[in-house]
């Protein structure tokens, strides 16, 4: 097997409207593609970064809760590469998002922090 990257990564929005603002007003995501399906009552947008990598965010009619904290099992969280740290977490501030101190991670030297988006799930910032 080689995997060469990553393709993309879904995420399932209990506030579509409010999601969609977010990583694409907010995040700056460019939107590749809106789909509403019908016989899902579901809209499938699908994003992009500057770098390839998708972000499929989906609606469904009352997705059920998914625990996230304490160190649930499962995906821990999503990171973004940013090219200054400081800048990206000083922009989420000023929209009234919380991010938590910067750090130094110990074995790579770079530093990153911490947000969410709308519905809780635990995002990254990572210096690139």
């Amino acid at each position: 097997m080689h995997i060469s990257g990553i393709h993309h990564v879904a995420i399932i929005a209990s506030d579509y409207p409010r999601s969609k603002r977010f990583y694409t007003e907010l995040l700056g995501l460019a939107i590749v593609a809106e789909t509403y399906r019908e016989q899902r009552d579901s809209y499938k947008l699908d994003l992009c970064t500057p770098d390839g990598v998708q972000i499929e965010l989906f609606s469904f009619p009352s997705p059920p809760p998914r625990v996230s904290r304490p160190e649930a099992c499962g995906l821990r969280h999503l990171a973004f590469r940013v090219p200054d740290v400081d800048a990206a977490a000083k922009e989420l501030r000023s929209h009234e998002i919380t991010v938590e101190d910067i750090r130094t991670d110990e074995f790579t030297g770079k530093r990153f922090t911490f947000f969410a988006d709308p519905d809780g799930l635990p995002l990254e910032l990572y210096e690139k």
